[in-house]
């Protein structure tokens, strides 16, 4: 049977390049700012759980004295070994792994970083419960994730929304749960910063077979007023944009 983390690597594989060169991976504002919620220290050993192409253990190196990044698709983490070539980083290393079993001792990183990957964990609080074993005591967690609002529509219509571009997206979520799945994993949470970003409907369907475009253009065509209304779906610069909610999360392990 198929799981997620299967289809993650099947997908990911596929859209590798893509996220080298992504504008909302790569965000110099929203990477600086999780670089700032880290609060680095140069001594540190860091580890970027599901790297993706590496950016955020790219921005994180200056601060640092290395950085792992992992992450379960192999094609990916070539592409952030050519970036990391590419920028002359030495202190960055590659290795394939899975967020729910972390190939690390206990207490090995004074830093755990998550950025855009966590939606796709099948298990998270055992994904969570491994970043906090990895930590050692004090240590610091920071996760930029897509989140939806405390609205039953808006959350259930982004999930949907989300599972069609994109078959190993698992779950968005509210504020309100990540609260309380940090505190299960053992964090003491300092920090829950929702944003929104207003994004065309071309970042949902770029890439995406001909059957999930079609699904999308359905749902959103049948919307209600008050519905195109809660995800601000409208015309803008010529094409449709709508609402996508993220959130910002830095914690220590207790």
């Amino acid at each position: 049977m198929s799981t997620p983390e299967d289809a993650a690597r099947r997908i990911f594989s596929e859209r590798a390049a893509t996220y080298t060169t992504s504008a909302t991976h790569s965000d110099p504002q929203i990477l600086a700012r999780v670089v700032e919620l880290c609060a680095p220290q140069p001594q540190w050993l860091a580890l970027d759980v599901a790297t993706g192409t590496g950016h955020t253990a790219l921005a994180l190196a200056p601060h640092v004295r290395a950085v792992v990044g992992t992450d379960l698709t192999p094609a990916m983490l070539a592409e952030a070994e050519r970036l990391r070539r590419q920028r002359g980083i030495a202190n960055v290393s590659f290795r394939v792994a899975n967020a729910h079993q972390l190939p690390f001792a206990g207490g090995s990183f004074q830093l755990v970083t998550c950025r855009r990957a966590a939606h796709h964990f099948s298990q998270l609080a055992q994904a969570l419960g491994e970043m906090h074993r990895v930590l050692a005591p004090g240590g610091r967690l920071v996760i930029d994730d897509r989140s939806v609002p405390e609205d039953d529509f808006v959350d259930r219509c982004m999930n949907q929304l989300d599972w069609l571009h994109d078959e190993s997206h698992v779950q968005q979520y509210r504020p309100s749960q990540w609260r309380r799945l940090l505190a299960g994993a053992g964090f003491n949470l300092e920090l829950v910063q929702p944003y929104e970003q207003h994004r065309p409907l071309s970042a949902l369907t770029a890439g995406v077979s001909p059957q999930n475009v079609s699904r999308i253009h359905a749902i959103l065509d049948g919307l209600t007023e008050e519905q195109r209304a809660k995800l601000n779906l409208c015309e803008r610069d010529g094409a449709p944009h709508l609402t996508h909610w993220y959130v910002l999360l830095a914690a220590e392990s207790a």
